[in-house]
C-alpha cells in the first residue's frame, strides 16, 4: 500500500522521517508513553532511527500504518492503524508528546486518521479496535470521545517490553453515531 497522508485545519499527518529522530527521542522519555505504550525501554535513539526505518515498510505490507502527527513541521506525536486484517478491520494507537497534550490535537488527528480508515478511499474498515492498557485513562478518554464503545477488560493480554498488562478495549463500527457513551472505566 501506498503511503497517505492526510490533513486536518492544524495538523498534518505524514510518514516520519529521519528529522523526526530527535523529536521521537525526546518524547519516548516520557514516563506515560514508556508506560502505556510497548516501546523498547530504555529508549534509545537507534530505536527511534529504525522505527523511522521500519514505517515506509510497514506500509507496504498494508498491516501497520502509522503517520507522524505535525503541527507547524514538528513532530507533536505518532498515529496509526495496527493489524489490519484484510477483512475490515484494524486497532488504533496513539500517542503524544507531554508539551503538545491538552488542545484536542489527538482528538482531531484522531478523527482524520478514523474518517479515512472507514471510507471506501481508504481502508473501507467495518470495525476499528481501541486497545490500552488498563489504567490509561487519558487515553480512553480521547477513545471515548471519538465515540468507541467500552467493550470490556482483556485480563494479562497486552505484551510488552516489561511483561504483560490488563489491558481495556473498546470498538467503535462504521455504522457507529461516534457519540461518547458513558464508560465503566471512566465512572461517567
Amino acid at each position: 500500500m501506498e503511503p497517505v497522508s492526510l490533513r486536518t485545519p492544524r495538523l498534518a499527518l505524514t510518514l516520519p522521517d529521519a528529522g523526526d529522530v530527535d523529536a521521537l527521542f525526546e518524547a519516548c522519555q516520557d514516563d506515560d508513553i514508556r508506560r502505556f505504550t510497548p516501546i523498547p525501554w530504555p529508549y534509545r535513539r537507534s530505536d527511534a532511527e529504525a522505527f523511522v526505518e521500519r514505517v515506509p515498510k510497514d506500509w507496504e505490507s498494508g498491516i501497520h500504518l502509522t503517520w507522524a502527527i505535525r503541527e507547524d513541521d514538528r513532530l507533536i506525536g505518532t498515529i496509526g492503524f495496527y493489524r489490519v486484517d484484510g477483512k475490515g478491520a484494524g486497532e488504533i494507537g496513539y500517542w503524544i508528546a507531554p508539551d503538545a497534550r491538552g488542545g484536542g490535537r489527538l482528538r482531531e488527528a484522531a478523527r482524520a486518521v478514523i474518517d479515512w480508515g472507514f471510507s471506501s478511499e481508504g481502508l473501507g474498515l467495518v470495525r476499528i479496535e481501541w486497545r490500552a492498557v488498563a489504567g490509561n485513562v487519558a487515553s480512553a478518554r480521547v477513545a471515548r470521545a471519538l465515540g468507541f464503545r467500552y467493550e470490556g477488560l482483556l485480563r494479562q493480554a497486552l505484551v510488552g517490553p516489561r511483561g504483560r498488562d490488563d489491558g481495556w478495549i473498546a470498538g467503535l463500527l462504521a455504522t457507529d453515531d461516534r457519540m461518547p457513551q458513558p464508560w465503566p472505566v471512566l465512572n461517567a
